[in-house]
């Protein structure tokens, strides 16, 4: 049976005791440690490698701790990331939790209370996944005959009844509205609610291009100025995109027309 890997963290903090004395006590603690003495540094490491948890120190010279963790969040949202800073307000500890932070700890903070935050933060990951993959397998049970129902009836010709209404198809993309389920070339795409309901409605509106306010009045419920709906809707497809590129390797089932919106090839 093959070991299984140690959960691999990133320390970014660009005082060298700290990154230093942080690396020391979590390689004895067992896990794999990567330092980076600033946020530009902690971006390519972020590129290249795929982190557990992070540990990020807000104030960095250059690029800050909440760029690294707005960056992290879009690269790898399944990352956990713990913010330690020594210079702490209310209004930089809510920007670290509105940006997905687990836990906020001032430095200097104990061993103890830091193995504690890893250990919680790292058993909600494994949880997570494990409820993931169920939920994959359960998905793949309970509507494989579906899909291969739809597929048999357009080959042939003949919508299954209902089928017309249940199932959206754009090229490779098949969405089973009903059991909220969405294929690409026969991959099963693992997608939260509001990034089906997106694909969803690029796929009802294809080939049209679909700007990013309309996605969210549509798709959300409530209107937004320019900015906020090109942010919110920049990373859902940006997550989109990374399932379909994991389950199928194909790049371009998504479209960006620039300062106009998106659409379905």
């Amino acid at each position: 049976m093959a070991e299984l890997r140690a959960a691999r963290i990133l320390v970014i903090d660009d005082e060298e005791h700290i990154r230093t004395s942080l690396k020391e006590l979590l390689t004895r603690d067992g896990y794999e440690v990567f330092v980076a003495e600033s946020g530009e540094v902690a971006l390519k490491l972020i590129d290249a490698y795929a982190f557990d948890l992070a540990l990020i120190d807000l104030k960095l010279g250059g690029i800050g701790g909440i760029e690294v963790l707005t960056a992290l969040r879009q690269k790898s949202p399944q990352t956990i990331a713990i913010v330690l800073t020594a210079h702490a307000s209310l209004e930089t500890a809510v920007a670290a939790l509105r940006q997905g932070a687990h836990d906020y700890l001032f430095k200097p903070c104990k061993p103890s209370e830091l193995r504690e935050s890893i250990r919680r933060g790292l058993l909600g990951r494994q949880e997570q996944q494990r409820q993931d993959l169920l939920r994959q397998i359960d998905q793949i049970a309970s509507n494989l005959e579906d899909i291969r129902t739809a597929l048999l009836s357009q080959a042939y010709g003949r919508p299954a009844l209902g089928a017309q209404q249940r199932f959206l198809q754009r090229g490779g993309v098949i969405i089973d509205l009903l059991s909220r389920v969405v294929t690409v070339d026969g991959h099963l795409l693992d997608l939260s609610p509001t990034e089906f309901e997106i694909l969803a409605y690029l796929v009802r509106r294809a080939p049209q291009v679909v700007s990013p306010q309309e996605l969210i009045r549509e798709v959300q419920g409530y209107e937004s100025d320019q900015w906020e709906a090109s942010e919110i809707i920049r990373q859902h497809i940006y997550r989109i995109r990374q399932r379909i590129k994991e389950a199928s390797g194909r790049t371009d089932v998504l479209r960006t027309v620039r300062g106009v919106g998106y659409a379905i090839t």
